[in-house]
């Protein structure tokens, strides 16, 4: 490994232990979760999506303001702050905590802080779009916005979320039991073949 590549990776392993340690309170929920959305029991994919379609249908009933949904979104996420890092311990037993859990809760927490780095890197690769390319960059941004925004325009904003969030949270799951690879595949090998095609009729 090179100088660059030994920083890179203490710095990852230095921000890996530091958000482990502001999430050292959530730690069993975090894993309970996680065994949720890697489907670890075949009947989980219909917890997920029906805790999410109860969820969306009580919004869908209730239909609050934004003001209303920001205020209590935020109210649950403070109390959720407050009382998981209390209760958690006690629901879950904190002297059950194994090796086997901590590993897993480090290569949560080492994924989270990846994640985050990719986020940071596609948005510098588009400032730098920006500074390198201007009109390259207004055209993709302005072409990608009138695309969400036509989107938004035909289906119902909450119905929309709806989709979005099932997804998200079946992502992990779907990667895990190789579904998103093996239909990844799929579609590779059929722009192949159409490729190939194109090809023989251009000869």
């Amino acid at each position: 490994m090179t100088e660059g590549d030994n920083k890179s990776a203490n710095m990852l392993a230095q921000e890996t232990a530091q958000l482990e340690e502001q999430l050292q309170g959530w730690g069993e929920v975090i894993l309970a979760g996680d065994r949720v959305v890697r489907w670890e029991k075949p009947w989980f994919p219909g917890v997920l999506m029906g805790a999410t379609t109860l969820l969306f249908l009580m919004i869908y009933y209730l239909d609050p303001s934004v003001l209303t949904g920001l205020s209590c979104t935020v109210m649950l996420l403070c109390l959720a702050d407050y009382l998981v890092p209390t209760l958690a311990p006690r629901v879950f037993g904190s002297n059950k905590w194994t090796s086997e859990q901590q590993q897993r809760f480090h290569e949560i927490c080492g994924n989270l802080v990846k994640t985050q780095r990719r986020v940071v890197g596609w948005g510098k690769r588009l400032c730098a779009l920006k500074e390198e390319k201007p009109k390259m960059y207004f055209a993709s941004v302005i072409s990608g916005l009138l695309a969400v925004a036509w989107i938004g325009q035909q289906v119902h904003n909450l119905f929309l979320t709806y989709l979005i969030v099932n997804f998200l949270l079946l992502l992990p799951g779907l990667n895990q039991h190789g579904v998103i690879t093996k239909y990844t595949a799929m579609a590779k090998r059929e722009i192949n073949k159409l490729l190939k095609q194109k090809e023989k009729k251009n000869e």
